[in-house]
């Protein structure tokens, strides 16, 4: 309703699908405002989940080089996706991300947007929307590692 009844202040200065995302943003952050005095279970464990390393220190020796480096994956991803069990699972790690590192992971590789678009829509800075992507694609390929039975370390 926001976007309909906002449609004549629309001043082309961004995409139109930008321009929604922001109105979308904008709604979900200040509903967030008036639900700030409740915190939901789920939002103590994704605390947790942003202080831990996005790769395990352990893969790593004391100059901070890799001890083994990650493997490749004989088949190429695509075809990984196409198992259903695969997908399942990153589709549940996805789900369990931390709300920043779901939303950009989702906008950059799944919605295929720019940077520059994530960062205007989640008001983010570059730095900060690298490093969101960074941590959620490690956790997803860890995920993807252990399911093949691949980790190193």
């Amino acid at each position: 309703m926001a976007a309909i009844e906002g449609i004549s202040r629309f001043e082309l200065r961004s995409s139109l699908r930008t321009w929604l995302f922001r109105i979308l943003v904008n709604r979900a952050r200040t509903r967030a405002t008036r639900e700030a005095r409740t915190v939901p279970m789920s939002l103590l464990t994704d605390q947790d989940l942003e202080d831990r390393p996005a790769v395990d220190p352990e893969r790593f020796n004391r100059a901070g080089f890799w001890k083994a480096p990650p493997s490749a994956w004989d088949g190429q991803p695509e075809g990984l996706l196409m198992h259903k069990q695969a997908r399942a699972l990153l589709l549940q790690e996805i789900d369990a991300l931390p709300p920043g590192q779901k939303a950009v992971l989702t906008l950059r590789d799944m919605e295929e947007w720019t940077s520059e678009e994530v960062c205007n829509v989640l008001g983010l800075t570059e730095t900060n929307q690298r490093v969101l992507l960074h941590r959620a694609r490690s956790r997803l390929r860890s995920a993807m590692e252990r399911h093949l039975g691949r980790e190193d370390g």
